[in-house]
């Protein structure tokens, strides 16, 4: 056998071999894309239903918020009216002991010129 015959032997079935790997790699290679369009599909869908969920639970936190900040308006207006209701009394009662105040030195004094 010569040197050409036993490069022949060795060598055809050699390329022949890489060329089914090259194939091979290929079809691999194929397969993959597809399934990472389908992972980008899926990924769009998802992305999708979060935009959704995102958007329902800034409207509900919006919702929320408008109603704390009603109910704490409400309870400022009334805390302002018990305010309001306490001055009054303070002054009220400031008032009468001042009225009483001025009885008792009427008749503390009445008692003194006797």
């Amino acid at each position: 056998m010569t040197n050409q015959q036993l490069y022949l032997a060795i060598g055809i079935p050699m390329l022949f071999n890489a060329g089914l790997i090259g194939i091979l790699l290929a079809y691999i290679n194929a397969k993959f894309s597809a399934v990472d369009q389908r992972f980008i599909g899926v990924d769009q869908r998802f992305a999708s239903v979060e935009q959704s969920i995102d958007q329902r639970f800034a409207s509900l936190e919006q919702s929320i918020d408008q109603r704390f900040a009603s109910l704490e308006q409400s309870i400022d207006q009334r805390f302002s009216a018990l305010d309001q209701r306490l001055d009054d009394l303070r002054d009220l009662w400031r008032a009468e002991l001042h009225r009483v105040e001025e009885v008792l030195d009427a008749r503390l004094k009445h008692l003194e010129e006797r």
